[in-house]
């Protein structure tokens, strides 16, 4: 079986969208609330300022999957890894276990460790936010019986680590809780599309990764899809943010 080479670093962008696969219950064109884009980008930057002060660390275990369907064929391969994140120290990756073929942990998996790395060093120039994004407000769903505001995402400048498409964001938390994009540059002639799908979870009081799916499909012939499942949070906070929400006026 004959596996296109560019296929292993084109679905390491998924990890840039860190970012529930659940259809909306309920859509809305008017905007809600009465906020505009700008305000609900506003008030998302602060709150995601203050849930990066008050988080202290988290562990986990991250399952990755990748499957390539190709010239009459499929491969896949594994890969477990333990994240250790510290306010003070920052993130720490490390491959616990993999399986499958060696190919696909090569290219794909151990790449898209490697890219997450290179994108928490430049989180900065990688954020969700006016400094790297346009948005636009195009309405609200309501997603697991939640109200959500849906925007329309364009990156101000082409870059492997940014995207474009819609977003969902939490009308009370203003967090990021759904988001289905495409890069913002695609890495390869060969790549016709790449489609990337970001659910979150609150835990412990905070939003979090739980699900990527990437689905990128080669000229050539053939689709990869990489799933990655954030596993089950462990979560320290310095106060606890329920407590500390009561002390905010």
């Amino acid at each position: 079986m004959v596996i296109p080479r560019f296929a292993g670093p084109l679905l390491a962008i998924a990890l840039v969208a860190t970012s529930t696969l659940c259809r909306p219950e309920s859509v809305d064109a008017r905007p809600p609330a009465a906020l505009s884009a700008t305000q609900i980008v506003d008030r998302m930057q602060s709150r995601d300022l203050e849930r990066t002060q008050d988080l202290t660390s988290y562990k986990t275990i991250r399952h990755y999957e990748v499957v390539y369907r190709g010239f009459s064929s499929k491969v896949e391969a594994r890969m477990d890894v333990a994240v250790d994140y510290d306010r003070a120290s920052g993130k720490n990756l490390v491959i616990v276990s993999q399986s499958g073929s060696k190919f696909l942990l090569e290219k794909v998996l151990k790449r898209a460790v490697d890219s997450e790395r290179e994108a928490f060093q430049q989180r900065k120039s990688t954020a969700l936010t006016t400094a790297n994004y346009r948005f636009r407000l195009l309405g609200q769903e309501t997603l697991e019986g939640r109200s959500a505001y849906v925007l329309q995402v364009e990156p101000l400048v082409p870059s492997k680590f940014l995207y474009r498409g819609k977003i969902w964001v939490d009308a009370a938390d203003f967090a990021t809780v759904k988001m289905e994009t495409e890069p913002a540059k695609s890495p390869s002639f060969w790549i016709s599309r790449t489609r990337i799908h970001y659910t979150g979870v609150k835990t412990n009081g905070f939003w979090m990764p739980r699900q990527v799916v990437s689905e990128t499909s080669v000229r050539v012939g053939g689709i990869a899809v990489l799933t990655i499942d954030y596993g089950n949070y462990q979560i320290s906070s310095n106060p606890p943010p329920v407590v500390q929400a009561a002390l905010r006026p």
